[in-house]
């Protein structure tokens, strides 16, 4: 059984299998069989119903699609789904946290009022690049995402309706101030609280107990459930500089704990991935 527990790592199966195939699937042709599938989803106490409905909505969502490999039936990423974990991997795993040197970017947009979805899809690509609100159809986010901004927009045929532009904030009144109330700085910190309260009892156990022969379930778990809880925050975050957070910020301190159990168990849970799909095989036939 898992070592995990607390609110911040639950987490349905539809997006422990997004975690699944972002961290093992893509490196063998982003195909996994379903019948690992079932069994890796096992170790995080989903049974074989939820699993095919999870993949059921995936394949729906177009994000997955039934694929054949050597006679065995199984799921792979489509173009989407492996767009869609790629713009993870710059969020999660590489984004740098801006420098008030770099100043703002501004999308200011209108939308005719008959295209209300579009003006809806808009405005939730924008709150998930990290944008927050200044005015009705004023957004602002740090400099720095302006060519993730742009890719974004155009990928999602939504750039016709937004002008960007790069600005220097002058005047008026403290910028920590305005930063507060273009962000909602206290939901990101209850979120990253919740996630220490987690994590460190998990961190505590593993580093007590020390990864050994027979854990590897456990560890694989532990790391998905750990990945799934911690790859939402990252698209919550703008990335804003230091010195415009709170004064001990909450997300510094997720990010250390993030990190930490990443190095402990990342290794042995793709030992277990690798023991039940055989793709350390399949790694060295591609080479």
């Amino acid at each position: 059984m898992s070592v995990l527990a607390g609110d911040a790592f639950s987490a349905q199966p539809r997006a422990l299998i997004v975690t699944i195939y972002g961290l093992y699937a893509r490196d063998a042709g982003g195909w996994l069989s379903i019948s690992a599938l079932i069994r890796l989803m096992a170790e995080l106490g989903a049974d074989e119903p939820a699993v095919r409905s999870a993949t059921s909505r995936l394949k729906q969502r177009g994000v997955l699609e039934p694929r054949r490999r050597d006679g065995a039936a199984g799921y792979g990423l489509t173009e989407h789904g492996v767009a869609i974990l790629a713009e993870g991997d710059l969020r999660i795993f590489q984004r740098p946290r801006a420098s008030s040197s770099d100043g703002w970017l501004l999308a200011v947009f209108s939308v005719p009022e008959d295209q209300r979805s579009r003006r809806h899809a808009l405005r939730s690509r924008l709150a998930w690049l990290g944008f927050g609100s200044v005015a009705a159809g004023v957004w602002i986010a740090p400099a720095q995402l302006a060519a993730e901004t742009r890719t974004v927009l155009e990928a999602n045929g939504l750039a016709g309706y937004v002008s960007l532009f790069t600005a220097r904030y002058l005047a008026f009144g403290d910028i920590r101030d305005q930063v507060s109330q273009w962000w909602d700085l206290d939901r990101l910190e209850h979120l990253y609280q919740a996630f220490i309260d987690s994590a460190t009892p998990v961190l505590a156990r593993w580093e007590a107990y020390r990864v050994s022969p027979g854990d590897e379930g456990r560890a694989f778990a532990d790391y998905v459930r750990l990945l799934t809880a911690w790859r939402r925050l990252p698209f919550l975050d703008p990335g804003l500089p230091a010195e415009l957070l709170p004064d001990g910020w909450h997300g510094a301190r997720a990010a250390e704990l993030f990190a930490q159990l990443s190095d402990l168990l990342a290794g042995t849970a793709r030992r277990h991935v690798d023991a039940i799909t055989g793709q350390a095989q399949a790694r060295i036939e591609d080479r």
